[in-house]
């Protein structure tokens, strides 16, 4: 039984914590919230839910797949001889492994795009991550690349997680996101909208929920272009594809604007007082967009982090819509004035 299995079949148990069983034992068993006033824009009622994945431990959905990743490594002896984790990432699958690294004395190697936030570089590094350092202007791919080549020219320095072909990666998916949203719903989600990067929570989140609710309607996005401020998603068509990934699985797959994800943003902290990432801005847009075409339903997305790691993004913050009213009314005011 693996830590993941533990939250999901121990979430209920009236048992002391055991205070041994370390950080690990916190991934998982996330918050769905009810997101009641964006709904309340809708003419219909269907409900319109998402997945709190900041809290787990080390602030995103990817504590699920960086965990089950380790612990599948650990038990087949992959990490033996002090062998380093290797990964490329564009952020939080990186502070994932660094987090749970640090936690095992595992330590953690990683190649990620130089325009990666700041925030993220600083936890990275606080946690005691080696980064090496890729292209900006080739995403996430360069990252990708640069890691085959360092696993392919140091066999015997490192151990290639590769989260986009793992199937660990979608696996913590089915055994944790999948039965939770069950169980947190009554059985009653109609509409699961996830985002598109690794794959790993579509195919896993899916796979389990289709196979239980066999009407379930299972929705991807992605952004629009290839060229895209969605950080951690992919637009598949340009992209290197995920091993992992299907992509006939999904019965619709949907395309987010950068700007309506980061309007979004604002919208969701200003109305909801949900300070959440842009790749949360990105899900509530897709699944606003499903609440909307549908009479009635449960209608269930998943917001993979917090705002945190994108406050050095200023102008995200400051176009929020509340600056914008305020400054109409200083110019209402000072017209009423001349």
């Amino acid at each position: 039984m693996t830590l993941l299995d533990y939250n999901i079949t121990q979430a209920d148990s009236d048992s002391d914590l055991d205070s041994t069983k370390g950080i690990a034992s916190l991934v998982g068993d996330t918050p769905l919230l009810s997101l009641q006033r964006l709904r309340g824009s809708l003419p219909r009622p269907p409900q319109l839910l998402a997945k709190a994945e900041w809290f787990n431990p080390s602030g995103s959905v990817k504590d699920r797949p960086a965990l089950n990743i380790i612990e599948a490594a650990l038990a087949k002896g992959d990490l033996a001889d002090n062998k380093r984790l290797l990964d490329s990432t564009s952020g939080n699958m990186g502070i994932s492994y660094a987090t749970f690294g640090a936690a095992l004395g595992i330590p953690v190697t990683l190649t990620i795009p130089a325009s990666a936030s700041p925030e993220r570089f600083a936890i990275l590094r606080a946690l005691g991550a080696e980064l090496i350092l890729t292209d900006p202007t080739e995403g996430s791919d360069g990252a990708i690349v640069e890691a085959r080549k360092l696993a392919s020219e140091n066999p015997d320095q490192y151990w290639y997680a590769n989260q986009y072909n793992n199937p660990a990666n979608w696996q913590a998916h089915y055994k944790s996101t999948g039965p939770e949203i069950l169980a947190q719903t009554n059985g009653e989600i109609t509409h699961l909208v996830v985002g598109l990067g690794t794959s790993g929570t579509l195919m896993g989140t899916g796979k389990y929920l289709r196979e239980q609710l066999p009407h379930v309607k299972i929705i991807a996005f992605q952004p629009d272009a290839a060229f895209h401020g969605l950080e951690g998603l992919k637009h598949m068509p340009s992209a290197i594809k995920p091993g992992i990934y299907d992509e006939t699985f999904a019965d619709e797959i949907l395309e987010v604007k950068t700007e309506d994800a980061r309007e979004m943003v604002a919208r969701l902290a200003r109305e909801e007082g949900l300070f959440v990432g842009i790749s949360s801005g990105a899900a509530a847009v897709a699944a606003l967009k499903i609440a909307e075409e549908i009479e009635e339903g449960v209608v269930v997305t998943v917001f993979p982090d917090s705002g945190t790691k994108y406050l050095s993004d200023t102008k995200l913050w400051e176009s929020s819509p509340l600056r914008a009213e305020r400054r109409d009314s200083e110019v209402e005011a000072g017209r009423g004035l001349g």
